[in-house]
């Protein structure tokens, strides 16, 4: 065989492996930017669970979502909508198109989760040490300790009253506000107390306490008086006291907006991409959804980043009483038998980030198996720790389907691990949806500088993540068994 035969064989035989853009025309190029434009506003308006939560259902209901527990309450319902949301705790958001089919047939499901890394305020926050006011925090989630230190953070949480009144407050993203940090020791006398420990010995999570105030109230015959300037500025402004933290969520994250990223603006840095970039892509992509065969729906989760767990996480029961809800409307049997047949036809896209090889720390992935940043939406069979301890693994017969249904609707795709082999790991809500009986794949973009308070997206990957959730939203052709 000689050399041009060669190259042809090459081309027929090799995995193709092109860079997003090169796989996109003009328009395509210019819709990645005008979407990237409305992604960087919802990455602003939705830093905390919360926030993103209300952000989803306000946008369903502009599109004429309607909510299913109102409906439900109603003693008639006149006639079934086709597309519904539900609100849980404020936290947690399911959304649905309904399809031409039964659900008992199965349904096309995306979940995301939509909490992040970050500093949440102790229940007793604030004390006061060498005339400066301070609050004491707890980290939530995976972070390294020192990317933390010495940036602008913003408050952003709800406070619930003793009378049972809530007062929400953002307090450090508008011009003329205040930030809050946490500080950092400097070079010039950290030798001796930091030098030869490891990073996580260096930093102490007791210490990653905020810098809040430094002027007093009163005159020095008045104890804790700088503690007490800090609470009257409070009562003052909220009307709260100090018990009121007792019954509060407030979460310390950075302060600013999202950016874009390069001199060619082709990437996208902000705090909580992870994993706020699929929960944007998986809404855009069910709200362009008009009549599909199968019922779409789109997931929100709180809690993935400290495993899933309580009434709002992937572990409780809020997709299968969704469900239960959505048989009903659809004057379908909702006992349990025809819930777990509905579970165990459906599949499910587990949408969260992979990480992105960095140019810069190149070892701790395996290069033929790591995804890259600008290559297209990302299919990871597994995650997991060592010899795939906790993933879900997705068969050969689902990935096939979704590589297909990917072939077929010209998205730039890829495949990458969560790094080498036994290097680290990490999980996602994958393997509690495939309990049911589903077919799960964890499936979204890579990104760089994951779980950093400033995480780097590829805008070529978020219009090829929204791509892929809407082709396979919109399906119409075989499914995987």
């Amino acid at each position: 065989m000689n050399k041009t035969q060669a190259e042809k064989q090459k081309k027929v035989l090799f995995k193709k492996n092109q860079p997003a853009c090169d796989q996109m025309g003009k328009q395509e190029k210019k819709a990645a930017f005008t979407l990237g434009d409305s992604y960087k506003d919802f990455l602003d308006a939705a830093k905390t669970e919360r926030e993103a939560a209300n952000k989803i259902v306000a946008q369903a209901m502009d599109k004429g979502f309607v909510d299913i527990d109102k409906l439900l309450n109603k003693k008639t319902i006149k006639s079934k909508p086709q597309k519904v949301f539900r609100l849980f705790k404020d936290k947690t958001v399911a959304l649905a198109v309904l399809g031409s089919q039964k659900l008992s047939a199965g349904t096309h499901i995306i979940a995301s989760h939509i909490d992040s890394p970050r500093l949440d305020l102790k229940q007793n926050p604030v004390y006061e040490d060498l005339g400066i006011s301070l609050m004491k925090t707890h980290y939530y989630g995976g972070i390294r300790k020192y990317h933390w230190l010495s940036i602008p953070l913003a408050l952003h949480g709800s406070i619930i009253k003793a009378n049972g009144k809530k007062i929400d407050i953002t307090i450090g993203e508008a011009p003329e506000d205040p930030v809050f940090t946490v500080t950092d020791l400097l070079p010039h006398l950290a030798g001796k107390l930091q030098e030869g420990k490891k990073i996580s010995e260096v930093f102490d999570g007791e210490k990653l306490n905020l810098i809040v105030g430094s002027l007093p109230l009163g005159n020095d015959s008045v104890k804790e008086r700088f503690k007490l300037g800090v609470l009257h500025l409070l009562h003052d402004q909220y009307g709260i006291i100090e018990e009121d933290f007792i019954s509060a969520e407030i979460e310390a994250v950075p302060a600013g907006k999202a950016r874009d990223v390069g001199f060619d603006r082709s990437m996208i840095g902000s705090y909580g991409q992870d994993d706020r970039i699929c929960a944007f892509t998986s809404c855009q992509a069910l709200f362009e959804t008009q009549s599909p065969e199968k019922t779409a729906i789109a997931l929100f989760f709180d809690k993935e980043e400290i495993g899933s767990e309580g009434n709002n996480g992937a572990k409780s029961n809020f997709l299968e009483n969704f469900l239960a809800d959505l048989l009903f409307l659809n004057k379908e049997p909702a006992d349990n038998r025809n819930l777990r047949q509905t579970l165990i036809n459906s599949q499910c896209l587990s949408a969260d980030v992979n990480a992105a090889m960095d140019p810069d720390f190149k070892e701790v992935h395996e290069k033929s198996n790591a995804p890259k940043l600008g290559f297209g939406i990302c299919l990871t069979k597994f995650t997991g720790v060592g010899g795939k301890s906790g993933s879900n693994d997705a068969s050969a017969e689902f990935m096939g389907y979704i590589r297909s249904l990917f072939n077929r609707n010209k998205i730039a795709w890829q495949t990458g691990e969560l790094g080498k082999i036994d290097q680290g790991g990490g999980g996602t809500v994958a393997k509690f949806l495939a309990q049911f009986g589903m077919d799960v794949l964890d499936c979204g973009p890579a990104i760089l500088s994951m779980h950093s308070p400033f995480e780097v997206a590829g805008k070529t990957d978020v219009y090829m993540t929204y791509k892929g959730y809407k082709a396979f939203y919109n399906d119409q052709g075989n499914q995987a068994g």
